[in-house]
């Protein structure tokens, strides 16, 4: 059944910041491939001959059986759309959520845009002693390395600082206290992909996993040794609890399992690995990011002689006309998104959102201030903000909702910003092998139209897939996709997005034709499950 909702004239050109509002579907909870979907009536935008029916064959694949899919393709270039299918179904939409979140910091923030690091004192330095406090003042980086704390303590010290009289103080204060997104799940809580916001964090390593550290649980030398653990970055403020651990024979099992206890710093390393087994490494959570930044720099500090009398106390406001001994930039936003988009991190859409609320309000930046900023952006570049919901910067949340109607509008709307050049080359690549090019895209795709082609953001949960971006046909036509699909029961329908990108790379403007979705066993081993995004799976990933 063909529906011409959305329909519009062949001879208009749509302008997506004052665009007439569609005829809209009503949501619908289950779909299949036959239902809601629009190839274009006859002289309404013009479709490949056989799109609409390729798109729909997918759809039908029965791994989406009782499940919901949102879908929407359209010309880059005129705004006409050339196929939909249930358009205005909301959906959960995963790390799609991040292409609304990162177009909003560009806008709000700008591309220039870094977040400072500073130390200050609260006194007079005589003598090489500071009278006062020592403030550690952050403003939400989520690149700041223990290298960079390191330097900022070697810059104290060149200020002539050989000691402090009073406290460490950790100003956290730019952002607000409430750590963790609405409707995280508890068992995320030690996962590095769900770790807690705060202005103030360490990232181990240059992926940026703000607020974690790398665990490393190796074999001991003889069966009944405990396990040789490393921690990086080294630090007192995590402690490893190793008792439930141990080395068996060489080609025992290798259970190992790492895992932080809930509201504290220790994290427990359980099971058992053989001699001579392979060391198991995991990115971990911290029990409060303030502290951990506090802890890594005091101990900076001390390796460059700059001893601390008091303890360290967290929270609390640098006082107005405190000194700025140090300071730090992060890198340019538009170099941060590369590995925010490229990766699907979720901290630095979350530490973004926070800096747009603080940004707009002057308050500390909070998630609802940040997500009003978002919402008042996707207004102003033609996406009706009133039709989705959003709680937090990631997609996280199991609460945020999204059509592919507003992700496409929002494709559609973003190339016309300023910035988008930058923008867009965060968006990861299908089949580019780097990391940072490739990104969640670098295993898929391959050997196909698509291949070094298409661009897209992915998004994974249990249940709920999307991948939203652009590609261009065999003529060269540019088109913008976005294919939200959530409820099925299989692991993964990753194979369903890729063919419908395919089929587009291969159609012209006169037709189109299906091509058949992969199974489940040609995936790579990091795309089999969908529950997370590919990059999630440290240290392999996708």
């Amino acid at each position: 059944m063909s529906r011409p909702d959305g329909a519009v004239r062949p001879d208009v050109r749509l302008n997506f910041r004052t665009r007439a509002r569609r005829w809209a579907l009503p949501a619908v909870v289950a779909v299949t491939a036959a239902t809601l979907s629009w190839g274009g009536p006859a002289g309404a935008a013009a479709a490949p001959s056989g799109l609409p029916e390729a798109i729909d064959s997918i759809l039908g694949d029965p791994r989406m059986e009782g499940g919901a899919a949102s879908v929407v393709v359209a010309d880059a270039q005129t705004g006409e759309t050339l196929y939909q299918h249930n358009p205005t179904g909301r959906l959960m939409p995963a790390s799609n959520t991040k292409l609304a979140t990162s177009a909003a910091a560009m806008s709000v923030l700008g591309p220039g845009y870094r977040f400072t690091t500073d130390v200050l004192a609260a006194g007079r330095v005589r003598g090489g002693v500071l009278d006062g406090d020592l403030y550690l003042r952050g403003t939400g980086d989520p690149t700041a390395l223990a290298a960079d704390y390191d330097k900022l303590a070697a810059d104290v010290a060149a200020a002539g600082v050989k000691r402090v009289g009073g406290r460490l103080v950790a100003d956290d204060t730019r952002f607000d206290a409430q750590r963790q997104g609405d409707t995280w799940g508890a068992d995320d809580e030690s996962s590095y992909y769900a770790a807690q916001i705060s202005a103030l964090s360490v990232a181990p390593d240059t992926d940026y996993d703000t607020g974690t550290v790398i665990v490393e649980v190796g074999p001991g030398k003889a069966a009944g040794d405990k396990p040789v653990v490393s921690v990086t970055p080294k630090t007192d403020y995590v402690h490893v609890d190793l008792s439930g651990a141990s080395t068996v024979a060489a080609g025992g099992e290798d259970t190992i399992g790492v895992e932080r206890q809930h509201g504290t710093n220790t994290i427990r390393v359980r099971g058992t690995v053989p001699v001579g087994g392979d060391t198991t490494k995991e990115w971990v959570t911290v029990w409060e990011p303030t502290g951990y930044a506090a802890a890594v720099f005091r101990d900076a500090l001390a390796r460059h002689g700059v001893r601390v009398a008091g303890p360290s106390r967290l929270g609390r406001a640098t006082p107005a006309g405190a000194e700025r001994l140090a300071s730090h930039d992060s890198m340019a936003l538009k170099d941060l998104l590369v590995p925010f988009m490229k990766l699907s991190n979720n901290m630095h859409a979350e530490i973004l959102t926070k800096a747009m609320g603080y940004k707009t309000t002057g308050n500390p930046g909070s998630w609802g201030d940040g997500l009003a900023a978002v919402a008042g952006y996707l207004k102003g570049a033609g996406v009706d903000a009133t039709k989705i919901r959003q709680v937090d910067g990631s997609g996280l949340s199991r609460k945020d909702n999204f059509a592919a109607r507003q992700l496409a509008d929002l494709l559609l709307s973003v190339r016309d910003e300023p910035w988008y050049a930058d923008w867009y080359a965060s968006l990861p690549v299908a089949c580019a092998p780097d990391r940072f090019v490739g990104g969640t895209l670098r295993s898929r795709m391959c050997g196909t139209p698509a291949a070094l082609n298409a661009r897209g953001k992915t998004g994974s949960l249990t249940g709920a897939s999307a991948l939203s971006g652009y590609v261009k046909d065999a003529d060269g036509r540019e088109l913008v996709y976005s294919v939200v699909q959530n409820n099925y029961l299989v692991s993964s329908v990753k194979p369903l997005e890729d063919a419908i990108v395919v089929t587009l790379a291969r159609s012209t403007a006169k037709e189109a034709s299906a091509v058949t979705p992969k199974s489940p066993r040609s995936l790579p081993a990091a795309e089999r499950d969908g529950d997370l995004e590919c990059s999630w799976r440290k240290p392999a990933g996708c």
